[in-house]
């Protein structure tokens, strides 16, 4: 996910979306702890995903406070 697609979600379908990912990142975890997961660089994608929709989360937070 690109930081523009997460702009475009409201903050319902952001808060959706960053369990989901955390979910994967959980189930990502227990594969990688049973060296059952066949591509070990997708926890680290997730993990920049789950930061880009907080960043995004946080900024909608900051607009609607300032404006």
């Amino acid at each position: 996910m690109k930081a523009s697609e997460a702009r475009t979600l409201n903050p319902d379908e952001l808060q959706e979306r960053l369990t989901g990912l955390k979910n994967d990142l959980f189930f990502l975890r227990m594969q990688h702890a049973t060296n059952q997961l066949d591509n070990p660089l997708r926890i680290s994608q997730v993990r920049k995903d789950i930061a880009r929709v907080k960043t995004v989360i946080r900024q909608q937070q900051l607009d609607k406070a300032g404006g």
